[in-house]
């Protein structure tokens, strides 16, 4: 793995450009969410902070298809305890140092400068001594407010852990083979609306329970679980890799733009209405935004073929920036948090705000990581 991002251990031209946009994108949606908060407090932040956010939701799946670019399929040189001890082993440092150094930041700062702070999205009776040592031990089950981005680490552990299962699969694949999975792939995309709308036409679920096709109190495991998931994103990432479009770029942009459009569509129209259905309830309304959402892929295709076939060449400027993106992952919500206070002023237009914040919060975040990355000790944290 290289020193910019999880899962990616060597340079490829274009995929620097796509870690650069993606990394971009993952800060500014973030930047989006206390925007979103406000539902109808302030349906103007709400509006504007929907549409961009939705925009942005092809930042993850960009990510996990850039390690299936990279990594698959694995060297038949390479040996499972091996392929565990390096990639493993280069995500723990940053997890736990991360996992332990932003609690304590984000304590001091909303109970110190941001003690004021407005964004809603903020649940200031948290920030007590008692909360404080929760989430200091906590994390070694999950991520929690102040780590949230180090949910995508928990995640990326678990396609390390598979990964070197399905490349020895891809490695004897036939194309055929690969489409067929991806065909059943696209259909687990459908799944979280078939959730959704179940109710509607009469599904009551088992004892209380509203999952699917065996999914109960008693069985997280349904019918598609082992099929589903980032999994078919690293599978996809290879398969364009090895079987390119060789389309024009006219044939491209009229199936990929209207793909990108109603993808969107879903996804900010999808929102709107669902907040509208049940208000402030992320439980519904996260399931436009999920990143495993069919909206979400239509709009996550047409941007990784369109980097990949005509991004410009690389550049010294562009692999920098590129190397530093990983670091800016791992620290920059802190920033988030302080950035939303910073530009909290009334004349500052919604969508100037987001704007301001991602590019300040964005520097910064370089900034850090170039630091922690010269020290031979820090760097790990970073890399």
């Amino acid at each position: 793995m290289c020193n910019s991002c999880p899962g990616i251990p060597a340079r490829v031209g274009w995929v620097d450009a796509l870690r650069v946009l993606a990394c971009f994108m993952v800060v500014m949606s973030h930047c989006c969410d206390g925007f979103v908060a406000q539902f109808d407090a302030d349906c103007g932040a709400f509006l504007t902070g929907c549409m961009l956010g939705s925009a942005l939701r092809p930042c993850v799946p960009l990510f996990v298809m850039m390690t299936g670019v990279l990594l698959l399929p694995l060297p038949e040189t390479v040996t499972l305890g091996g392929f565990y001890r390096k990639r493993v082993g280069r995500i723990i440092p940053p997890l736990v140092f991360w996992s332990l150094a932003l609690p304590p930041l984000a304590y001091c700062y909303f109970t110190g400068f941001g003690s004021e702070s407005v964004n809603p999205s903020v649940d200031m009776s948290a920030y007590t001594p008692d909360g404080l040592t929760n989430r200091l031990w906590s994390w070694v089950l999950n991520f929690n407010f102040d780590t949230t981005p180090l949910w995508y680490l928990y995640m990326l552990l678990g396609l390390y852990l598979v990964m070197p299962v399905v490349g020895a699969w891809l490695a004897s694949a036939s194309r055929r083979d690969v489409l067929t999975f991806l065909k059943v792939w696209g259909v687990t995309l459908l799944l979280p609306y078939v959730r959704l709308f179940a109710p509607s036409v009469g599904y009551l679920g088992n004892y209380g329970n509203m999952d699917i096709l065996g999914g109960c109190d008693w069985n997280a495991f349904s019918t598609f679980y082992y099929v589903s998931g980032f999994i078919g994103y690293i599978v996809l990432a290879y398969y364009l890799k090895r079987y390119p479009l060789r389309w024009s770029a006219a044939k491209a942009a009229v199936a990929l733009i209207p793909m990108f459009v109603v993808g969107y569509a879903i996804t900010a129209g999808g929102y709107i209405w669902l907040q509208g259905r049940y208000p402030g309830d992320y439980a519904y309304l996260e399931i436009v935004w999920y990143f495993t959402g069919v909206n979400v892929f239509m709009m996550t295709l047409p941007i990784f073929i369109a980097i990949q076939r005509w991004a410009p060449a690389g550049s010294a400027w562009l692999n920098r920036m590129a190397s530093l993106t990983f670091g800016i992952y791992l620290c920059h919500f802190i920033f988030v948090m302080v950035a939303y206070d910073v530009f909290d002023v009334a004349w500052l237009p919604y969508i100037a705000r987001i704007v301001c914040m991602a590019v300040s919060v964005f520097a910064v975040s370089a900034g850090v990581t170039w630091l922690l990355g010269r020290n031979r000790y820090t760097s790990v944290l970073v890399k």
